[in-house]
């Protein structure tokens, strides 16, 4: 096939940017490929035809999804509508897999081939789901290695490809020109705080990670504190910082959080692919979860693991604390972080595991993803 027309989908910030690396992939092979459906700005940076814009989707927990579900679900049934009238050859959902594996479904059903970009954590929660995989797609692109072994004794083909982000994140990040670029002094303590991509989660975590920013400070006044910011989650995130008493302290940046990473000594951490992001860079963390109290307790009773953060996950061990729900309070994040500040020697030993994590998730992703889609588009 010269030019296929692939329809796609992602949900949010992170499956922008991993829609964006597969989409060099499938450039790489297919220079004339048309792509199009829901996606974000590192899609259309690299020609994707954005039907509806991916923050549309970016939603997270069950009462935050009833808030915004007719909107969602009209979006659903008119892109499966539009996709049905002139079919793809293959339609690939990122990430996102409440919403695109009923869409896959249903697509499926009628003929399209379809793939899926990141198999949803039935490892973690919610195994049930393995079913729904096995009905809704052909092909799964996996990003941990575990995965392919754990689908296949369902009977679901699948791919591992490595994790995108670990072909884009250095092995040595230069810490020295991310200060400069941001401009850091090259000595003090600096402190990444990212809230989180999502508005709700920039609800129900900023403001406590600030106060727990303003306790840290009066141990260490010197330190540097950075924020990345998605532009829309700016103002939340600057009343926050307001209401913790530290905005004037804060570096409130547009983006860039690579390096904010890249040029911190700890980062104040919600939970999601970003904790991933911050082991790639090699950066010693705290990861916090706070949400809705029904969503939580809806989400804690399908939990399958004692961790929550993918660094913990991927290693099965705490290598780095997790603070969820109550126990998140500004007390303890403040004293969590500052403790990866008082012991060099546990930070070592932390880039070394992290340096082991990177080798292993480390693949010609582009490539390996344009292989599988085309193998799915043989048939």
């Amino acid at each position: 096939m010269s030019s296929p027309r692939v329809a796609m989908v992602a949900g949010e910030t992170s499956g922008d940017l991993l829609a964006g690396l597969l989409l060099d992939g499938l450039k790489s092979r297919w220079p004339g490929v048309q792509t199009l459906g829901i996606g974000g700005a590192q899609m259309v940076r690299r020609g994707f035809e954005a039907w509806w814009p991916s923050d549309k989707l970016a939603v997270r927990g069950y009462v935050e999804v009833l808030r915004h579900y007719r909107e969602i679900v009209g979006i659903r049934d008119q892109l499966k509508q539009r996709l049905l009238q002139d079919p793809p050859d293959v339609f690939i959902g990122v990430d996102a897999p409440d919403f695109n594996l009923d869409l896959e479904r249903d697509l499926k059903a009628a003929g399209v081939k379809t793939a899926h970009f990141v198999c949803p954590s039935i490892w973690a929660w919610r195994p049930e789901r393995v079913h729904k995989i096995k009905a809704s797609v052909d092909h799964v692109l996996c990003i941990f290695p575990f995965e392919v072994a754990l689908l296949a004794r369902h009977g679901i083909a699948a791919t591992y490809v490595g994790h995108p982000l670990a072909n884009v994140i250095p092995r040595v990040p230069d810490r020295a020109a991310a200060r400069a670029a941001l401009g850091l002094p090259q000595q003090a303590p600096v402190l990444a705080i990212l809230p989180g991509s999502r508005g709700s989660e920039v609800k129900y975590l900023a403001e406590r990670f600030f106060r727990a920013a303003a306790l840290m400070l009066r141990q260490r006044p010197e330190m540097r504190i950075v924020v990345p910011a998605i532009p829309r989650l700016r103002a939340a995130i600057e009343r926050a910082g307001r209401a913790a008493g530290v905005l004037e302290r804060l570096q409130i940046v547009d983006g860039q959080s690579h390096t904010v990473l890249t040029a911190c000594d700890v980062t104040l951490i919600a939970s999601g692919t970003a904790t991933l992001e911050a082991a790639l860079f090699k950066r010693p963390m705290v990861i916090a979860y706070n949400m809705n109290w029904l969503t939580y307790q809806l989400m804690k009773r399908k939990h399958l693991q004692p961790w929550i953060g993918l660094p913990n996950i991927l290693c099965r061990d705490f290598v780095v604390p997790e603070l969820v729900q109550q126990a998140a309070t500004p007390e303890a994040l403040a004293a969590a972080t500052l403790q990866w500040l008082d012991d060099p020697g546990r930070v070592d030993a932390l880039v070394q595991t992290f340096n082991a994590l990177h080798a292993e998730l480390q693949r010609d992703t582009s490539r390996l993803s344009a292989d599988a889609i085309a193998q799915v588009l043989a048939g």
